[in-house]
């Protein structure tokens, strides 16, 4: 009985691992060296594959990604041709089109084009890792509806007129709200637009997450939107429309920090409060100088109060002063001046002494002369 038992269990095993098999080997890598062959990868690509790159390739018209693959630039670059093709409206270089598309880019360049760099479109989802994108005329990403997840992009100039990193928007079309997940680094050339929302985008709201280990953060305080380093310093930020309602992970208020003609602008936990130690490590004075107080005005007449919870943004006056240079010279010890040896100085001392000494050489000199008169 208890073989039978075994028999049927190693059968289930072997069942299980056959049927496992088949899923895990469907994942392929293949490869890519020019537009066709690229188009071609896409397009016989099953669920979970990764194609990569095996040199610089220039497309001529937008690829859609309608499954879910990995698109590993292996260093590589992809760019815009000059004579791109119009086939829709969609003129964005790559886009992971609508619910069930998944595209990831790594280690690849995005360069030119007559539109966007990448676009996740009415619920498809994008994920950039060691992607820079530049030189697109509209914008460097397009979230239309869909997901874009950050975990390290760079951009570089996009737009024309005026900078467009990250354009956060839903058409006409769009069924689903956009979203964003900062998971690690972003970086831009510009300071402008690197997180935009059109003033007459039909987005009303949106889903910010920043993940728990996080270098950059996207904040949302008010109706501004901004990007941070991992100090919470605001690095980048854009006005968004007074119709956008995002919904966040933690809602944040803004600090601004006046120290003379330096200021820095912080994003701060609505509701939290702050320490003076911590506001002096935003601000980098000059050697030998100090803050001596934090206060609510430029006349530092209304101090700062450390125990109030920050609900809206302020701004805080820091004062500063030159540290002094004057040493402490601790008091001279009192010199105690020699006593005095009053007692006159008759020279009786001295003349005895110089009296023995002559009597000694004296006698000396006698016996010398007697020893001498004897001999004779």
């Amino acid at each position: 009985m208890k073989n039978t038992i075994k028999l049927i269990l190693f059968s289930v095993l072997i069942i299980c691992a056959l049927l496992i098999i088949p899923n895990i080997s469907n994942a392929a890598n293949t490869t890519a060296n020019s537009e066709e062959t690229l188009i071609s990868a896409i397009t016989s690509a099953s669920k979970g594959d990764t194609i990569t790159l095996q040199n610089n390739i220039t497309v001529t018209k937008p690829i859609v990604i309608t499954g879910e693959i990995t698109i590993d630039g292996n260093g590589y670059t992809v760019s815009g041709s000059s004579d791109w093709t119009s086939t829709s409206g969609n003129q964005t270089m790559f886009t992971a089109q609508s619910t069930g598309s998944k595209l990831t880019l790594k280690d690849i360049n995005l360069n030119n084009g007559p539109k966007y760099g990448v676009q996740a479109y009415d619920g498809g989802i994008v994920i950039l890792n060691n992607v820079s994108i530049t030189g697109f005329r509209y914008g460097g990403v397009l979230v239309n509806g869909g997901s874009l997840e950050i975990i390290d992009l760079h951009l570089g100039t996009n737009g024309t007129g005026a900078n467009n990193g990250i354009e956060v928007d839903k058409g006409s079309a769009v069924t689903q709200n956009p979203s964003l997940t900062m998971n690690g680094t972003l970086t831009s050339d510009e300071g402008e637009n690197v997180i935009r929302i059109p003033e007459d985008s039909k987005v009303t709201d949106f889903t910010v997450t920043n993940t728990e280990n996080t270098t950059n953060k996207i904040a949302v305080a008010g109706n501004v939107i901004a990007i941070t380093d991992k100090n919470d310093n605001i690095l980048f930020e854009s006005m968004m429309p007074e119709t956008v309602s995002p919904t966040t992970d933690v809602e944040k208020v803004i600090l601004m920090i006046k120290a003379g003609e330096k200021h820095n602008r912080i994003a701060v936990d609505k509701g939290s409060t702050v320490t003076e130690d911590m506001l002096k490590s935003h601000i980098e004075l000059e050697e030998g100088y100090e803050i001596t107080g934090f206060y609510l005005d430029e006349s530092y007449n209304t101090v700062f109060d450390f125990e109030v919870p920050l609900t809206e943004d302020t701004t805080v006056y820091a004062k500063v002063e030159a540290i002094s240079n004057e040493e402490i010279i601790p008091p001279a010890e009192e010199v105690v001046p020699d006593e005095k040896d009053e007692t006159p100085k008759t020279g009786v001392k001295t003349y005895l002494g110089l009296a023995l000494t002559i009597a000694i050489l004296s006698g000396t000199t006698l016996i010398t002369l007697k020893k001498r008169g004897i001999k004779e």
